[in-house]
């Protein structure tokens, strides 16, 4: 198939075009097995400095969060952030803006973590913005397995990973379909409840781990709650990365920058 160099082929730019046929960002950020992923709410502060300074800091892939007035599987930090956010003015179409400027600075992934309301009603149309935009995956954390066909789909089109999480009460039976539909990566929330800085891992997280690789092939990154170096060099024992956002995200608000807090936790 000839690319016109401007153009590229179904709409795409030619750079998307060359994203789609070669090796994946995502997956080249976890051929070491130790990928450390960080999370930041679009919009919270100077939000693209921040970013950067994780990936200055050693961070291997960038969770970007779309703001969104009620964030149910948030804890109060991240809460908090996207409230400063939407103050702010910070919109869906505005973080893929600040994805395709972080594009021309950096070529780590970056993986769209979002609810379904923020999104809005064309979800085919978001998508293919995002790709453009230079996102390689989406996590859209309240839209069911169930209802998601169309979903991956419009991500299969254009290149997009579609992200799915596991969490601690999930039975075998649907980490099976969880594990069939992803792609990109598994992301392992080791604990029940909502996201926010705790320390240590629960005793059952080995076995989980376990249980989940019987199922799939794709790297398994672990997060929810992971807020020292400690703690990630156990999840790295036996997954592939691990994630890191309210304690960025604290670190942020008492004055530390972001590189300097991603370099304490790298392993």
């Amino acid at each position: 198939m000839k690319i016109n160099s401007r153009i590229g082929v179904r709409g795409f730019p030619a750079s998307v075009v060359v994203d789609l046929c070669g090796e994946s960002r995502i997956a080249k950020a976890f051929e070491k097995k130790n990928a450390f992923v960080g999370y930041l709410t679009a919009g919270d502060g100077n939000s693209k400095d921040h970013f950067l300074g994780l990936v200055k800091g050693g961070v291997d892939v960038l969770e970007i969060g779309i703001p969104f007035s009620d964030p149910v599987a948030d804890g109060p930090t991240i809460q908090k952030a996207m409230e400063r956010a939407l103050k702010a003015g910070m919109t869906a179409e505005k973080t893929l803006g600040l994805v395709e400027e972080l594009r021309r600075e950096t070529d780590v992934p970056m993986i769209l973590f979002t609810y379904l309301n923020p999104v809005g009603k064309d979800l085919r149309g978001f998508i293919k913005r995002a790709k453009k935009a230079g996102a390689d995956g989406i996590l859209i954390v309240d839209l069911p397995l169930e209802e998601a066909d169309d979903y991956r789909e419009f991500c299969r089109e254009v290149g997009l990973a579609p992200i799915f999480v596991i969490a601690p009460s999930t039975p075998p039976e649907r980490i099976g379909k969880i594990a069939e539909a992803a792609e990109g990566f598994i992301y392992y929330a080791c604990r029940k409840g909502t996201t926010g800085a705790r320390y240590g891992l629960p005793e059952d997280y080995a076995e989980k781990i376990a249980v989940i690789r019987s199922f799939s092939h794709l790297p398994i990154a672990v997060g929810f709650g992971i807020a020292d170096e400690q703690a990630a060099k156990a999840i790295l024992k036996e997954a592939d990365g691990f994630v890191v956002g309210s304690h960025f995200i604290d670190g942020i608000q008492k004055g530390i920058n972001s590189k300097e807090i991603a370099e304490r936790l790298k392993p």
